[in-house]
C-alpha cells in the first residue's frame, strides 16, 4: 500500500510584490508542479495549508478511491444474486427433488433479485444526486453574494447517475445469479444437481472475492476466504430452515 505524507506549509498572507515573482510553498516539486495543497484554516496573520502528495514524496501506487463506489456496487450486486439464487434452489431442493422446481425458483428470484436491485440502487443514488444538486445550488448562492455577482461561477461536478447506477445493479445481480442457474437447473439427478449447484457458487464466491480484492488493493486470499464462508453459512441456513419446514408440515 502506498505511503502517504502529510506537511504542513505556513504561507503568510501578506501581500506579496507579485504573483510572478512569489515563491511557491516549501515542499518537494515534481514535473514543475507542487503537489495538492489544501487550505485547512485561516488565522489573522498566516494561512496553514496541507500538503498531500502520495507521488512526489516516493509513495507511488494507483489511487482507487474513484472507483470505489461501482466496484463495490458491482461486487455486492454479483454476490447477492449468487449467493440469493443459488441458496433459494438448494433450499427448494431440500424439499423437493424436482428439476423442474429449482430451475423455476431459481429464475423468479433471478428476476425478482434484479428488479429489487435496480430500484434500491436507483431511490438510493437518486437521494444523492439530490442533496449534491441542493448543495450545488447552495454554494452558488453563496459565492454570488461575496463576489457581489462579479465572480465565477463553480463549474458543476460529476453527479451520480441514478439510470446507470440501477442499470449496472441489475446487470451485476444476473450476471451472479445466473452461474448456479447454469451450473444445477438442467442437471437431472438431484444429488448431481445439488453438488453443481454448491460446487459452481463456492468457486464463483471465491473468484469474486478475490476479484474485488485485487482491483481495490486488498489482499485476495483473504477476500476470498470471508466471502466464501459468508455463501456457505447462507446456503446452509437456506437448507437447515426449509428441510425444518418441510418436515414440520
Amino acid at each position: 500500500m502506498a505511503m502517504q505524507m502529510n506537511s504542513v506549509v505556513h504561507v503568510s498572507t501578506s501581500p506579496s510584490p507579485s504573483p510572478a515573482t512569489s515563491p511557491p510553498p516549501e515542499g518537494k516539486q515534481e514535473h514543475g508542479e507542487v503537489a495538492a495543497v489544501h487550505v485547512v484554516g485561516v488565522g489573522d496573520d498566516e494561512a496553514v495549508m496541507v500538503v498531500k502528495d502520495e507521488e512526489a514524496f516516493g509513495g507511488g501506487g494507483v489511487d482507487y478511491s474513484g472507483r470505489a463506489q461501482w466496484l463495490r456496487a458491482a461486487v455486492l450486486g454479483a454476490n447477492d444474486g449468487l449467493v440469493s439464487v443459488a441458496s433459494l434452489m438448494i433450499g427448494v431442493g431440500a424439499v423437493s427433488e424436482s428439476g423442474r422446481a429449482m430451475l423455476v425458483s431459481g429464475v423468479a428470484g433471478l428476476v425478482a433479485g434484479a428488479c429489487s436491485m435496480a430500484i434500491g440502487e436507483f431511490v438510493s443514488v437518486y437521494a444523492q444526486y439530490d442533496i449534491e444538486v441542493a448543495a450545488a445550488r447552495r454554494r452558488r448562492r453563496q459565492r454570488r453574494r461575496r463576489c457581489d455577482g462579479d465572480g465565477e461561477e463553480e463549474g458543476s461536478g460529476r453527479l451520480p447517475s441514478p439510470f446507470k447506477a440501477a442499470a449496472a445493479s441489475a446487470l451485476a445481480f444476473t450476471v451472479g445469479a445466473l452461474l448456479p442457474l447454469l451450473a444445477g437447473g438442467f442437471v437431472r439427478p438431484w444429488a448431481p444437481r445439488v453438488a453443481a449447484v454448491c460446487a459452481a457458487t463456492s468457486a464463483a464466491l471465491a473468484g469474486f472475492g478475490a476479484l474485488g480484492a485485487a482491483l481495490g488493493g486488498a489482499s485476495p486470499a483473504r477476500s476470498a476466504a470471508r466471502v466464501l464462508l459468508g455463501g456457505w453459512a447462507a446456503m446452509a441456513a437456506c437448507y437447515g430452515v426449509l428441510r425444518l419446514f418441510a418436515n414440520l408440515y
